[in-house]
């Protein structure tokens, strides 16, 4: 992606504003995510019975979210495709993007973040304990900010073509 838009599509700042700490905190729970589940691959029955939500242990429970794992990912991917040059992580100020309303789009205005937030749902219902559920209470709070974030920059840059899209489109899922 970073070859065809011509500069690395991480565009988080880097600096001491309310921004840059969402995107500071949003890496740091994905460095803990990747941490935890390292430290279940070697630890298993030792991490995972570790606050442990016990109704939620059952095969099923456990399948399914592991189901909505692969979705989310396929999600995450064909959305980032469909976004083609407008893909970015965080928003770009020194470039302007098209408005991407096609495909998944046409049924959410932030596929990315919807398909994360699935794929946290899944982690926590394969490991069903009070860790795995922090981790998606704090990664949907964060996603939630920053997705207000994009909106006043998309708002801004794209005017009237952004509010009737907004006004169509939900932020999270729009089932016709």
């Amino acid at each position: 992606m970073a070859k065809q838009i011509g500069k690395s599509p991480n565009v988080l700042p880097r600096d001491d504003s309310a921004y840059g700490l969402v995107g500071l905190y949003f890496k740091i729970v994905l460095f803990a995510l990747f941490m935890y589940v390292i430290l279940l691959s070697f630890f298993y029955n030792d991490i995972s019975s570790a606050f442990k939500i016990n109704f939620l242990e059952n095969i099923t429970i456990q399948f399914t979210g592991f189901i909505l794992m692969i979705l989310a990912l396929i999600w995450v991917i064909t959305a980032q495709l469909q976004m083609k040059n407008s893909w970015r992580i965080g928003i770009d100020n020194t470039t302007k993007t098209d408005l991407v309303t096609r495909g998944l789009f046409r049924f959410s205005r932030n596929p990315i973040f919807l398909g994360m937030t699935v794929s946290f749902v899944g982690f926590f219902l394969v490991i069903p304990t009070v860790i795995a559920l922090t981790f998606l209470l704090i990664g949907s709070i964060l996603m939630q900010i920053q997705i207000r974030l994009e909106e006043e920059y998309l708002m801004k840059v794209h005017g009237q073509n952004y509010l009737t899209y907004k006004n169509r489109v939900k932020r999270m899922l729009s089932l016709y």
